[in-house]
């Protein structure tokens, strides 16, 4: 099968491809390299891929880019592109977060409709439920975002359903929750605490560090993916991918030390505009539609990214 994945070098999207090919599909590999952090990490993603001979590469931007001939004969796109990040999005950082986060998906969507795309797989985002009023939250609880990168997300998930309503736009959309592993970005926080206590330097720490994070590993999230893109899941839908490892800060901060060897110095600033004080997500829907549970607990996960970020091992 050909699969169309946007996104492509990031940390997500090359996971995804990375099990795609090893299970001998074709990907049509779309990504920008934009700066939000270093090209160069990404590069070295793609460059991980390159020597298999079923992954082409496409350097464009999906803003521009001529879609319905990139989406000409794929089975399923898988729409991992778009501007992370909570902190960011505020204030004169907004337009790029519409542009790449809802303008683009707009696009994506388009160019699905009218290349009768057989599935559309969509990246969103736990942000889309803000301080939900109780936890853990389903897919129908309230949405109501605490930032504006949740407020593009789910944005991107209503023209989504706009599309699925008016045009029969087959659409999956995914709400991860808080994910990790090898490759992260080097803005996020398990790739921050790893980095800097290994090299005893202070780790910055937002609040008291008694919020609660369900995290998520990589390979969990890219199975619950693939089979988005896969099964015949019903259509229009929307699922939670979520680890079951809701932990404080401060408990993954012990853990990092812990498997480092070394003391953890925190330096402790105000909290965040954006940021929740807990997530935590039901996976039922994903149990029963996916036949997916996740498989990696928080430690071992830990564990494993913590060999990737320091000795370049998976």
């Amino acid at each position: 099968m050909k699969y169309m994945i946007t996104g492509a070098a990031g940390f997500i999207g090359s996971h995804v491809c990375t099990e795609l090919l090893a299970n001998g599909h074709d990907v049509v590999a779309i990504d920008a390299f934009n700066d939000y952090y270093s090209p160069a990490l990404k590069r070295d993603n793609a460059g991980s891929l390159d020597d298999n001979g079923h992954i082409t590469w496409v350097e464009e931007d999906l803003l521009f880019c001529d879609l319905d001939r990139l989406f000409d004969g794929a089975d399923a796109v898988i729409h991992l592109a778009g501007q992370p990040g909570v902190r960011l999005s505020w204030d004169r950082h907004f337009d790029v977060y519409v542009e790449r986060n809802i303008t683009a998906s707009q696009r994506v969507l388009e160019a699905a409709r009218r290349t009768n795309m057989p599935r559309v797989v969509l990246a969103s985002s736990s942000s889309v439920y803000g301080n939900a009023p109780s936890y853990p939250t389903t897919e129908t609880s309230p949405t109501r975002p605490f930032s504006p990168y949740g407020v593009t997300k789910l944005a991107m998930e209503q023209l989504a359903w706009s599309y699925a309503d008016n045009w029969n736009v087959p659409v999956v959309a995914l709400r991860y929750f808080t994910v990790y592993g090898p490759r992260q970005r080097p803005d996020m926080g398990m790739h921050k605490f790893i980095s800097k206590v290994a090299r005893g330097e202070p780790v910055q720490l937002f609040g008291d560090g008694q919020q609660i994070r369900d995290f998520t590993y990589v390979s969990d999230v890219v199975a619950a993916t693939i089979r988005a893109a896969t099964l015949e899941v019903p259509t229009p839908s929307v699922l939670n991918v979520a680890g079951g490892s809701s932990t404080t800060v401060n408990e993954v901060l012990r853990l990092v030390g812990e498997y480092v060897g070394r003391d953890v110095i925190v330096h402790r600033v105000p909290e965040q505009p954006g940021d929740v004080r807990v997530t935590g997500g039901v996976i039922d829907r994903a149990r029963r539609m996916l036949d997916w549970s996740p498989a990696v607990p928080l430690a071992e996960g830990i564990k494993r990214q913590l060999l990737h970020q320091l000795h370049g091992s998976e």
